[in-house]
């Protein structure tokens, strides 16, 4: 009985609106004198709820003196609301306002405390994908975080020597160097696609961290990340020939355009 009124009630009935119909459903059809004695209220508040909810399709009301009330089939009442809650629903996704979506924002995070748990929450929401480019000081710290996300089927893309997947032995992809002029490791994580995080920590400097969802950031970060598996794939694939051209690990090839530029004295 109580689930029962308390279903009516989530429905949009009154607490007296639900006893009557239960009443009334039980009873099959009954005067409001009647009514109001079986539930112990008064006659005024009964007469005027049989009314209302006659007046609202869910109560009929048969000829006579007094007159009698009975309440629809179950299978009637529920088609009737059913009804008026698809019309509601309807009215309102078509009538609410709406404004233009924000645009995605940029957002700055300091310290290594909130870094770390910030990215910890986002890992542990990744449904799909997670694509990370970190040094093994990092990957120490996140190991327990990607291995669950891992274990409930997130697929786990690595920037490291033994190709992607590898919780057992992160090693850094040797491209641009781990530190500049003591400003400390760069790293990156882009979660589902969606959501991104470009960052620098260690070498003495503070923690800091770049996050957001615009598409234009995850997309630079992604294409980055694929163009260095793509040379990790050749490089194994033509090993000998690429160090015979270009020296061990393109250092000749990455010069042209990583060095920094000098003066006319030839000084940086």
């Amino acid at each position: 009985m109580d689930q029962l009124l308390h279903h009516l009630r989530h429905l949009g009935f009154t607490e007296m609106e639900s006893k009557i119909m239960v009443e009334l459903a039980r009873q099959g059809s009954a005067s409001g004198y009647e009514v109001a004695k079986r539930l112990g209220v008064s006659r005024s508040n009964v007469y005027a709820t049989l009314q209302r909810l006659e007046q609202r399709g869910f109560l009929r009301c048969g000829a006579g003196e007094p007159a009698k009330y009975s309440v629809l089939k179950p299978e009637e009442m529920t088609r009737m609301i059913s009804g008026q809650m698809r019309d509601s629903l309807n009215y309102v996704q078509s009538s609410m306002p709406q404004h233009e979506p924000e645009k995605p924002a940029f957002y700055n995070i300091e310290g290594d405390k909130k870094v770390f748990e910030t990215l910890k929450r986002q890992l542990a929401e990744a449904k799909h994908e997670i694509v990370i480019d970190v040094w093994r000081e990092e990957i120490e710290s996140l190991h327990e975080d990607l291995q669950q996300a891992e274990d409930r089927g997130v697929r786990l893309l690595w920037s490291c020597e033994e190709g992607e997947g590898m919780l057992e032995q992160p090693l850094p992809w040797p491209g641009m160097p781990a530190y500049a002029d003591g400003e400390g490791r760069k790293f990156s994580l882009v979660v589902d696609r969606c959501w991104c995080m470009l960052g620098m920590r260690g070498q003495g400097s503070v923690t800091q961290a770049v996050v957001t969802e615009h598409p234009v950031m995850t997309g630079l970060l992604l294409n980055h990340f694929a163009q260095d598996l793509v040379l990790f794939e050749l490089e194994q694939d033509m090993g000998e020939a690429l160090e015979a051209r270009y020296g061990r690990r393109y250092e000749r090839l990455s010069a042209r355009y990583w060095s920094k530029p000098t003066d006319g004295n030839g000084s940086t």
